[in-house]
């Protein structure tokens, strides 16, 4: 398969030209011969594929003007002279990834690989496990409107965590993936596969992090998937440099009695965009599906979600907070689709906004597709500001404005953060949304 050549102007392209491309296939080195023709095959779809439209209502209220692709490059080389920023955490295994490279590892240990758990890199799973590889990197279609973002992930990703927990095994401690990013311009593609397989039991957190103030583009995704009776849970902490673009799409699978639950904490970037997909293929599946977003300055947040139930006896449980000061943006739009067989389903869906400022603004659109007659589906949006009586009771304590704040933006994650079973996790994400508050 060739690569296609492509007369759309630079604007559309921007710095992720056909010779980018071939540059960065010959980087790679010796890899198997499906996987290049995937990264082709993708790279052809995002050539093909437009920039969204202001007609697009998959991009409604959102900010085209800003989606602008020049001017990045794939770095050549990992952070030099730059911290990777550790999470307080206890660990089975952990990688650490720096401008799309791997820089440190600490290996699963060695009875759990006895075992059969496996905790290694795609670019070593392209080779080694192939099959697993092939059936679940980005398998699910995208359908909320980044297609061709999502093209552009699959086309240049370089490496990114494998995880393959096999039947019956369960991890005690969760395994940590940081990526990072550093150098002006810089451009990384993070990606995360967790394969829980049948009564499997896995944490994983992951930490997306910039160690300089520049401007980043970050284009990652990640792939969950629970067999029948998994416990998969799963934990992403972006805090990008206030200059980066960002794209983060999430694809989760949930079979028969399996229980995936994610949380998603947004702290950086100028513009993040974040999607995810749960289907529910089962009877007896539950996705958990949780998001906190801090947002100051000028930030723009911008989530869909897409809960979809083709089974019955299925439950899907969506709470999305937003906590936005100064001349912030956010954006849901979530949508839950209950096929015609999946009687009996479950779904529940809520977006909660609280506003710090008068200036900013928050856009919610949920949304109901029910093809079955014997469900129980409620969904709910709402946007508040803080209770002026709770504000001046703490601020005739001698508590300052500004501290009065952050208190009740953690009484209102709290409710959020109460639903992970890990308290050393529950304290690492108080400690990043801290920092925002502290900046």
């Amino acid at each position: 398969m060739s690569i296609v050549s492509t007369t759309e102007p630079k604007s559309i392209i921007g710095s992720f030209t056909a010779e980018a491309f071939a540059q960065h296939l010959a980087s790679l080195g010796a890899l198997p011969a499906w996987w290049l023709d995937r990264k082709r095959a993708a790279y052809e779809s995002f050539t093909a594929l437009p920039l969204p439209k202001r007609t697009n209502e998959t991009w409604r209220f959102s900010s085209l003007a800003s989606l602008k692709l020049d001017g990045f490059t794939l770095p050549a080389s990992r952070p030099s002279g730059s911290d990777h920023p550790a999470l307080n955490l206890p660990r089975a295994a952990e990688f650490v990834f720096a401008n799309n490279q791997l820089v440190s590892s600490k290996p699963i240990a060695a009875d759990l690989q006895r075992r059969g758990v496996i905790v290694t890199t795609l670019a070593e799973a392209a080779v080694k496990h192939a099959d697993l590889l092939k059936a679940h990197f980005m398998a699910q279609p995208q359908k909320l409107g980044s297609e061709k973002f999502a093209a552009l992930h699959t086309a240049f990703v370089a490496n990114g965590a494998f995880i393959h927990v096999p039947r019956g095994v369960e991890l005690s401690e969760p395994i940590i993936v940081i990526h990072a990013v550093n150098g002006p311009d810089s451009a990384v593609f993070p990606h995360t596969l967790i394969i829980a397989e049948e009564n499997a039991k896995v944490t994983v957190v992951d930490y997306f992090v910039s160690t300089d103030a520049g401007a980043h583009f970050a284009c990652g995704a990640n792939d969950l998937y629970a067999a029948h009776g998994a416990q998969l849970t799963y934990v992403a902490a972006q805090a990008w440099s206030r200059e980066t673009l960002s794209f983060q799409f999430n694809s989760t699978v949930v079979r028969r009695d399996a229980r995936v639950q994610s949380l998603n904490l947004h702290l950086g970037a100028r513009q993040a965009r974040h999607e995810s997909l749960s289907q529910l293929q089962a009877p007896g599946g539950l996705s958990e599906m949780l998001a906190l977003t801090v947002a100051d300055g000028t930030q723009e947040f911008d989530q869909r979600t897409l809960q979809i139930h083709q089974a019955p006896n299925t439950k899907s449980d969506l709470l999305y907070k937003n906590a936005l000061r100064d001349k912030t943006k956010t954006i849901f739009s979530g949508l839950i689709i209950v096929d015609p067989d999946a009687q009996k389903t479950d779904a529940y869906q809520s977006n909660r906004n609280l506003m710090l400022s008068d200036d900013a603004e928050a856009n919610s659109l949920p949304g109901l597709e029910i093809q079955a007659n014997d469900v129980r589906c409620t969904h709910g949006a709402t946007s508040s500001r803080i209770d002026p009586e709770q504000e001046f009771y703490l601020q005739s304590r001698g508590i300052a404005k500004s501290a009065a704040d952050e208190l009740l933006t953690f009484g209102f994650f709290e409710e959020v953060l109460a639903k992970l079973e890990s308290e050393p996790i529950r304290d690492a994400l108080r400690t990043l949304i801290q920092t925002k508050f502290t900046q």
